[in-house]
C-alpha cells in the first residue's frame, strides 16, 4: 500500500504494522495529510524497506511476526540507517519505553492513541535536528541522559517532572537560541495555536528554580519581548 502524494518535497513514511485495521486507519490519516506511505506487514519486510534509505520517518509496531520491531530498529541502526523512528506498542510501562529508546527508537507511543497525537509525534520527529540520536545532552555544567531520564548539574542531580524534562530537553538541544513562547507551546505542549496563557512562563519559572539555585551561574535566561534561552556560562 503506497501513498498518492507525488511532489518532489513529499514526506515519505514507512509504516511497519501487522494489524490490518490499525494499518488502514493510519495510512488513511497520513495520506489525507499528503504524506506518502509505504506499508510493511512484517519485520523482515520493514527492515528491507528501511535500508533502502528512501523514507523520511518510520512508524514501527513493537510486536511483529518474524523479526520484532525492536530487533528491526537495532539491526537498521547497526547498518547505519538514521531515519527517525516512532515506536508503537500496547506495552506502556516505563521499562518498555526505555527498551524502545535503547533499541534506537526516537519516540514511543502507547496504544490506543489518537490519530492527532500520532501525526503530531511524526511532525515533531521530522523537525528534530540531525543530532537527535544523541543519548546524552550537555550544555556547560548541565547534562541530560535521555535513556535513564536523569539530569545533572555538576555533581547535583536535578529531579524533574515529565513536562519539565521535555521542556529542558528542548532548550538543551538549542543552546544559545532564543525560543519564543509560541515555539515552546507547539513543540513541548503540541499546541497548533497560541492560546492566551502563561503556561510557558509558569513552567520556565519552576524549571529555573531547579536548574539555577542560589550561588550558581544562571543558565536559563528570559529575553524581554522575545522568549527564553539556555546558555552555558562564559
Amino acid at each position: 500500500m503506497a501513498g498518492t502524494a507525488t511532489g518532489l518535497d513529499e514526506i515519505r513514511v514507512l509504516l511497519v504494522e501487522d494489524d490490518r485495521d490499525i494499518a488502514v486507519e493510519i495510512v488513511g490519516e497520513l495520506e489525507s495529510r499528503n504524506f506518502a506511505v509505504t506499508l510493511a506487514e512484517t519485520g523482515d519486510t520493514g527492515l528491507e524497506q528501511a535500508c533502502s534509505g528512501t523514507h523520511n520517518v518510520m512508524v514501527v509496531d513493537r510486536m511483529l511476526p518474524g523479526m520484532d520491531g525492536l530487533s528491526l530498529i537495532e539491526t537498521m541502526r547497526g547498518q547505519g540507517v538514521r531515519t527517525p523512528v516512532l515506536v508503537l506498542s500496547a506495552l506502556g510501562a516505563v521499562d518498555d519505553r526505555v527498551s524502545g529508546l535503547k533499541a534506537g527508537g526516537d519516540d514511543y507511543l502507547t496504544k490506543p492513541f489518537a490519530m492527532e497525537e500520532l501525526v503530531a509525534r511524526i511532525e515533531a520527529l521530522l523537525r528534530r535536528p540531525d543530532d537527535s540520536r544523541q543519548t546524552v545532552l550537555r550544555v556547560g555544567p548541565l547534562s541530560m541522559d535521555l535513556i535513564d531520564r536523569t539530569v545533572m548539574r555538576g555533581e547535583r542531580e536535578i529531579e524533574l517532572l515529565p513536562r519539565e524534562f521535555r521542556l529542558l530537553e528542548y532548550l538543551m538541544r538549542r543552546p544559545g537560541q532564543v525560543l519564543t513562547r509560541a515555539m515552546l507551546l507547539e513543540e513541548v505542549w503540541n499546541y497548533r495555536f497560541t492560546p492566551q496563557t502563561n503556561l510557558v512562563d509558569v513552567h520556565i519559572g519552576k524549571l529555573r528554580r531547579k536548574v539555577d539555585v542560589a550561588g550558581e551561574a544562571v543558565l536559563i535566561h528570559s529575553i524581554r519581548g522575545a522568549g527564553f534561552t539556555l546558555q552555558a556560562p562564559e
